[in-house]
Order: structure tokens, then C-alpha cells, then sequence
């Protein structure tokens, strides 16, 4: 990876909320590819790295999703619950212990064999999220609770357990809509159930 930071000029941050998650104005300076300088404001939106882990039986061929209600996809219209990958911000803890932890709370298993597939940004026009994707297995024996979430926390989460086959119809067909799940049901299809 190559250092561009003799192209950017901070001119200045100004926080404009950290009310749950920072927001800032950022004025700065951009060494276009001709040399040129080019002023430009924006807004940078920092809620910390994330996680999310594909639970999957292969010999099964099932997967585990969660189904909760998201105030930003209902703000934008979207008016069902999300279905999507277990996940949850890093909170200062390495992106593999803190997968493990975010799935028993979420989903109430343990999962096995877990390794990081993939790194990402999400939106990297506006967040500075970078979210790290795992897959891991599951079984009837790796059910250690009923998951759903932290109530304190304002989580409601539902567990589903699917055909894979079904999560891929669901991803083709929109119900399934979020890119971090369709992101592991597609790797999923590559090197897992292909």
C-alpha cells in the first residue's frame, strides 16, 4: 500500500456531534493527478470498526442469520426487519475474540474453525468504518443459549436458521439487502457449499 499523505492538507476538524458515534466537518486540500490543488469540505462519520461472522453446518448446509428492526434502513423506507450476518462494533477488543463474543450474544452459539475471510469499508465516501468478515462453523451441540441480543443494550434480535440454498434465494430475490451478508452468503458460494 502506497502513502498518499503528501497529497492531503488538513486545513481543519470541527466535531459536529459525538453524541453515540463522532461526526466531523473536515476541510482539506487534495493534490489532484495534475498537480492541481483542490479545496473540498466533507462530513466523516466514525463509529469505530466492526465485525460479522457467517454461522454455517456443512454438513447440514445451513446458515444462522439474525432479524432485527434498523432505525437508518426504516429512515431510508426499508420497512421489514434486516436480515443479516451476526455482528457488532470491535470496542477496543482484536476482531476475532470480539466475532466470537458478538455471535453467542446474538445468536446463542459458539462457533468453531473460525477464520477471517475479508477486510472492508463500508461507505468510504462518508464512514470510517473498516469491518473485518468471518466465517465459522455451527451445530445442534454449539447452542450454548438462546441469543437475541443485550436487552440493556436495546437488542431484539431473532435467530433464523436456513437452507443455505434459501439464503441465496433470499439475497437474489432482495430480502436479503445488507452487503456485509451478501458479501459471506457469496463467499459462502465460492468456497464453502460450491
Amino acid at each position: 500500500m502506497t502513502d498518499i499523505s503528501d497529497r492531503v492538507r488538513i486545513e481543519s476538524i470541527k466535531t459536529l456531534s459525538d453524541n453515540h458515534y463522532i461526526l466531523k466537518r473536515v476541510d482539506f486540500a487534495w493534490r489532484r493527478s495534475d498537480g492541481t490543488w483542490n479545496s473540498a469540505a466533507r462530513e466523516v462519520y466514525d463509529r469505530g470498526d466492526g465485525c460479522t461472522i457467517l454461522l454455517y453446518d456443512p454438513a447440514r448446509r445451513t446458515v444462522i442469520l439474525t432479524r432485527q428492526f434498523r432505525m437508518p434502513m426504516y429512515m431510508h423506507g426499508y420497512r421489514d426487519l434486516l436480515i443479516e450476518t451476526a455482528a457488532g462494533l470491535l470496542d477496543d477488543a482484536d476482531p476475532e475474540s470480539r466475532i466470537k463474543s458478538e455471535a453467542e450474544e446474538e445468536t446463542g452459539y459458539t462457533p468453531r474453525n473460525v477464520r477471517k475471510v475479508m477486510a472492508c469499508y463500508t461507505s468510504p465516501g462518508a464512514v470510517t468504518e473498516k469491518i473485518h468478515l468471518f466465517v465459522g462453523e455451527y451445530d445442534a451441540q454449539s447452542r450454548h443459549g438462546k441469543g437475541g441480543g443485550l436487552a440493556d443494550e436495546g437488542e431484539d434480535i431473532e435467530v433464523l436458521e436456513l437452507p443455505f440454498a434459501d439464503a441465496v434465494a433470499m439475497m437474489q430475490d432482495g430480502r436479503i439487502c445488507d452487503a456485509k451478508t451478501m458479501l459471506l452468503l457469496q463467499y459462502a458460494q465460492l468456497h464453502i457449499f460450491h
